[in-house]
């Protein structure tokens, strides 16, 4: 029988994802202080607090919506059940016309009053899916603008030749290129691990896909990284 796993190793702790992305703020402004990394860093740092702070909320239960969901369906109910104490038949019987035109309408209100509480049932559910999502699509964001920043950021930049006046600044050395590169990968990483906590919070299928889209990407960006971190040390060997 396996031991059961910690608490501290069995889920991503917001804490410790937080704690890391101020280190690497910290590290970014050390060695970069005119960078504008560090700030985008320093975005994703407010950014892991909101969504740390949010994603813990939407593991609760939103008491307030759900009793007036409840309180919505038990009054449809009531009054479903109302109608249909004072609903009278003929004593002579419905024609057939009369037959088919009240099971239409039967039918429909069926069906309205099923999706009402269906709509009201989940609606704690899409209150929450909303929240996720919007904040999801900010780190979707921040996913973009860190790849825009190392967009430049190529080992070719190093090799002497003519510049234009159009052309991207060549102040890094080596070794500083190198280091600009993989923070801009571990805030990549740190992207795809804030957004892993909706998912292990909110067992939503949308919200899982849209964590899935956000790991996706980042893991997709930082490969890019990795293919100019691979160039660049071939060429310092």
């Amino acid at each position: 029988m396996l031991p059961a796993m910690g608490e501290a190793y069995s889920r991503l702790s917001a804490r410790e994802v937080e704690e890391t992305v101020a280190r690497l703020a910290r590290r970014i402004r050390e060695r970069f202080p005119q960078a504008s990394l560090g700030d985008v860093c320093q975005d994703l740092l407010v950014l892991s607090r909101t969504c740390a702070a949010t994603a813990s909320a939407l593991a609760r239960p939103i008491y307030w919506v759900r009793v007036i969901a409840a309180f919505s369906i038990v009054l449809i109910l009531v009054a479903t059940g109302f109608a249909l104490h004072h609903f009278r038949v003929p004593e002579e019987g419905p024609t057939v016309g009369e037959f088919i035109q009240v099971f239409e309408a039967g039918l429909n209100s069926i069906v309205l009053i099923a999706a009402a509480m269906f709509f009201l049932g989940s609606a704690e559910t899409r209150l929450k899916r909303a929240q996720a999502l919007a904040a999801l699509y900010q780190l979707r964001s921040i996913a973009h603008i860190v790849d825009m920043h190392q967009l430049v950021k190529d080992p070719y930049m190093l090799a002497a030749g003519p510049r234009t006046e159009s052309s991207p600044s060549r102040a890094l050395t080596a070794f500083e290129l190198q280091r600009y590169l993989d923070y801009s990968a571990e805030m990549l990483s740190l992207v795809g691990k804030i957004a892993a906590l909706y998912s292990e919070r909110l067992k939503d299928p949308m919200v899982l896909d849209a964590v899935n889209d956000v790991e996706d990407l980042t893991e997709s960006l930082s490969h890019k990284i990795g293919q100019k971190l691979m160039v660049l040390r071939l060429e310092r060997e």
